[in-house]
């Protein structure tokens, strides 16, 4: 699962650095920037559904937040 996640947030992180580049590339006259940040959100809604359904599957356990 760590392997799992980590590669997510590599894929979100690259994601977010490629948009960067082609907003300081293009000066906006293209929509890669777009682009890329539309994947970087998808990428991270993704991660979030798929971390819900391993705690549903049990994969993973919350330890809980203790008040």
């Amino acid at each position: 699962m760590r392997i799992i996640v980590a590669i997510a947030f590599v894929l979100i992180l690259g994601s977010l650095a490629s948009a960067l580049v082609f907003m300081m590339k293009d000066k906006g006259t293209t929509n890669r920037a777009v682009h890329s940040l539309m994947f970087r959100v998808g990428f991270s809604i993704s991660l979030f559904l798929f971390i819900l359904f391993a705690n549903w599957m049990g994969w993973i356990h919350s330890t809980g937040i203790r008040y």
